[in-house]
């Protein structure tokens, strides 16, 4: 359902060693706004929820509303440290169009 590159991996990694409340995975949420008409919402999770597909990877759990499941099939999260746009990047194919920013799509 969705691919994390290696960089997302390690970064999802990273930020779950730094914080102070448990967590064990990234929740990702596709929500109404942005400049596009979808916003991608990401946070540190610690367990699934009813109706979440959870994914895991390298190492790594995602979880996704039932809601944004649909919005994400087939997307590829990467992640880039560049000083333009640092964070994270998301190449979703369900998008028919993106947000300048990256952070948004329709």
């Amino acid at each position: 359902m969705i691919t994390l590159t290696d960089s997302a991996i390690d970064a999802i990694k990273f930020a779950i060693s730094q914080t102070c409340e448990p967590a064990n995975g990234l929740r990702i949420k596709v929500e109404a706004g942005g400049c596009s008409g979808f916003q991608y919402h990401l946070g540190l999770d610690s367990e699934s929820r009813d109706g979440d597909t959870v994914i895991e990877t390298g190492g790594v759990k995602v979880f996704i509303d039932s809601a944004s499941q649909p919005h994400v099939g087939g997307m590829t999260v990467d992640f880039t440290t560049g000083v333009n746009s640092p964070g994270f990047i998301f190449d979703n194919p369900n998008a028919r169009e993106n947000c300048a920013c990256g952070k948004s799509f329709g």
